[in-house]
């Protein structure tokens, strides 16, 4: 009767696992696949190449990547949507100097 009551109680605590918070394998594994997803759909949206897609986002999953951004160029033909140009430059690259100061090196 003890043990019947300990099982009844374990199999209880093991089911509120998910109110806790702790995700499954099987849910981070889902999740880590959405998040490759919509970055290659971003990526694709924002006219990057698929290779450029990998560089920028090393940690991804390259073919939840890559299905995305396939869906998202699929969903874009389709409409006949154009890209959109990104506003932000990449991080790291360098600022274009303004033009006076290419003037000053002009003159001496």
């Amino acid at each position: 009767m003890y043990r019947v009551f300990l099982i009844l109680v374990s199999l209880l605590a093991l089911a509120g696992c998910d109110q806790l918070g702790i995700e499954s394998a099987t849910q981070m594994a889902e999740r880590k696949t959405a998040e490759g997803k919509a970055i290659g759909g971003a990526c694709r949206q924002g006219g990057r190449g698929i290779e450029d897609c990998y560089v920028l986002n090393k940690k991804a999953d390259k073919a939840a990547v890559y299905a995305g951004w396939r869906e998202m160029d699929d969903y874009m033909r389709e409409n006949k949507l154009d890209a959109m140009a990104p506003t932000l430059s990449p991080q790291g690259a360098a600022a274009p100097e303004p033009a006076a100061s290419s003037e000053a090196a002009d003159a001496h």
